[in-house]
């Protein structure tokens, strides 16, 4: 797919989601393997924890508040769910590692391999992992906004009045939807640029609401769409494989329980490929030259590499 910048810019929607597609194509092995070794742990974890954290919750509600065996319960809730969320993210920030990587290298015609892809992935772990602790102080923030304004809602408008009540819950939830959705837009491109570019934690936070600045409504798209499908697919997994043992066999559930993991494994897979298109499509947008020598030099500094090109190569083609 060759496009000059100015064209690179206005790419649509559907042009993204198409290029982006179009990528695992050029190195078909590499991603092959990323998805099977990476993002499909991601994605197993994210659904069948469920499965785990269902029966735990069934027998402390079963059991009477009295009952001697109910912390120990409780302990093994939390045990398993700390250990889930650490899996949850460590998986979450090499998977992002991994495709970002892979897709620059591509992008600069540089040789791809899974083995070089996995060997810089420490580097580049410890930068994402230092941009993910500062959005999740963000986060933090934002919820504790969240909870203080239902407090205040609740306190300062009559409950007696319903509808004045519902609309005023419906207004924050609508706001902070809002701000939710822009956050993890900032998140998602700010791990590329902690990826691709010399900078990470609140440097790569301030570059990627730069970079936003004129996309933030596709930005927006992509990422509530993102969010809603995997709602969708979350809701369905429950419903049918976690809470369906009853009305479903054994059989049925493995079944859509595997149809629905895969389903996200795609889903996930295409999601790091857009967020790794979109920066490019951000920078072109604000007319940020991408030197593919200095990338490829950059890229190459993960793997304890130097080589250098004859000469400075601007982005004249999307070559991926």
């Amino acid at each position: 797919m060759d496009l000059e910048p100015e064209q690179l810019q206005d790419l649509t929607f559907t042009e993204i989601l198409r290029e982006s597609v179009s990528i695992p194509k050029s190195s078909t092995n590499t991603f092959s393997l990323i998805t099977l070794t990476l993002i499909f742990p991601l994605s197993f974890a994210i659904l069948a924890h469920s499965l785990f954290t269902h029966p735990l919750l069934k027998q402390i509600e079963s059991q009477s508040p009295s009952n001697p065996k109910i912390p120990q319960e409780w302990t093994r809730l939390l045990i398993f769910q700390f250990f889930y969320l650490i899996f949850l993210f460590a998986f979450s920030l090499l998977s992002t590692a991994a495709v970002v990587f892979t897709v620059a290298s591509i992008y600069t015609s540089k040789a791809v391999s899974f083995a070089f892809t996995i060997s810089a992935i420490p580097r580049v772990f410890k930068r994402l992992f230092i941009t993910f602790l500062w959005v999740s102080l963000l986060m933090v923030v934002y919820n504790i906004a969240f909870i203080f304004s239902l407090v205040a809602l609740i306190i300062a408008v009559d409950t007696n009045n319903l509808l004045l009540f519902l609309f005023s819950v419906i207004v924050i939830f609508t706001l902070f939807l809002v701000v939710h959705v822009y956050i993890t837009a900032l998140w998602h491109l700010a791990s590329v640029v902690s990826v691709l570019e010399p900078i990470y934690g609140v440097a790569a936070m301030r570059k990627s609401k730069d970079l936003l600045k004129g996309k933030t409504q596709m930005a927006a798209v992509f990422v509530f769409g993102y969010l809603s499908i995997c709602g969708v697919i979350a809701g369905v997994f429950g419903s049918l494989v976690v809470h369906g043992g009853e009305d479903y066999g054994v059989f049925v559930r493995i079944v859509v329980g595997g149809f629905l993991v895969c389903v996200l494994v795609i889903v996930n897979l295409i999601g790091l490929l857009v967020q790794s298109v979109f920066y490019y499509v951000c920078k072109s947008y604000h007319h940020q030259g991408i030197d593919k020598s200095a990338l490829y030099d950059h890229l190459g500094g993960y793997l304890g590499e130097y080589v250098p090109l004859k000469s400075s190569i601007q982005m004249e083609s999307m070559e991926i």
